[in-house]
């Protein structure tokens, strides 16, 4: 087996004086400038009747959503020592960069943001998240991306020619070929085990795959919660998968008594039930037409 990649990568992208940017921000900070373009694009081109203004309100909504619904989530599902926190430390909600971030509670956060903004335009809320859905693809691939740089969130080890070594996982490392003799001796050749890169398995499956097909199916008009729908279904398919060859959170570990049931799993497989559940309600719906845009001043 010859030399797997490294994932070393510093994660500062550059410094602002005293400040530093971190790649996680960046990505982040990036995800939201490409939605914003994307949905004025889709905008001007009658997808949603509301003007650049009631849009940019989405926009900023769904941000918020983003933050506060992933930040809570994983406070409530994934911190260290369980919900404890809200009567013993409550301040650690605060503190972003002690644990992270959840999709499922963000994807939460959006639809109850669209939902607020959606009742104060008088409009479907499937309509709007038929808008918005095809658009989350890019903030997800980005933000796998940032994990991948930071070499964190990596999978079981792996003899698969695209196998890397995370220096971040050496403990992990060590233990697992004790318990394993046969990766003693990738582990001393390489001084780490190579495993599977599943922040790039979920950057290709959805980030770049969620969004062409979205983004296709969405070119021209269709029933009302058939983009919604495949996202969901989309998602929650891709992020099973991925978990049967990603390590589950250390604080959680495997669920249920079993040696291969993930929270992750656990939480999305209601999104592939929901999804499948939309589609086949789009079967009877309407379709949105064309909205008119007013020219440019």
């Amino acid at each position: 087996m010859t030399q797997p990649f490294v994932v070393q990568f510093d994660p500062v992208a550059f410094h602002l004086g005293p400040i530093q940017v971190h790649w996680y921000g960046l990505m982040y900070l990036l995800g939201f400038f490409f939605v914003a373009v994307l949905g004025e694009y889709r905008r001007r081109r009658g997808r949603l009747p509301v003007s650049r203004d009631a849009l940019g309100d989405l926009l900023f909504y769904g941000m918020l959503g983003v933050i506060i619904g992933g930040r809570v989530w994983y406070m409530l599902f994934y911190y260290e020592g369980g919900i404890r926190w809200i009567w013993t430390d409550p301040l650690a909600l605060f503190r972003v960069w002690d644990g992270g971030m959840s999709f499922h509670g963000g994807l939460l956060g959006v639809v109850t943001a669209g939902w607020w903004w959606t009742r104060r335009h008088a409009l479907h809320l499937f309509d709007t998240i038929d808008f918005v859905a095809p658009l989350v693809p890019i903030g997800l691939g980005l933000g796998r991306l940032g994990n991948f740089i930071n070499g964190e969130l990596w999978g079981k080890p792996s003899d698969l020619p695209w196998a890397m070594i995370f220096p971040g996982a050496h403990g992990e490392d060590v233990a697992w070929a004790m318990a394993h003799p046969a990766w003693l001796a990738p582990l001393q050749q390489f001084g780490g085990l190579p495993r599977n890169p599943s922040q790039l398995y979920e950057l290709a499956l959805e980030g770049v795959v969620m969004f062409v097909v979205l983004w296709l199916v969405s070119l021209k008009p269709r029933p009302r919660y058939l983009v919604s729908g495949l996202f969901a279904l989309m998602y929650g398919c891709f992020r099973i998968a991925v978990e049967f060859v990603r390590l589950p959170d250390p604080q959680l570990g495997y669920l249920l008594g079993t040696q291969w049931v993930t929270m992750g799993q656990l939480q999305s497989l209601p999104l592939v039930v929901v999804g499948l559940w939309l589609i086949a309600l789009s079967r009877r719906a309407p379709t949105l037409p064309l909205a008119d845009v007013p020219a440019p001043a």
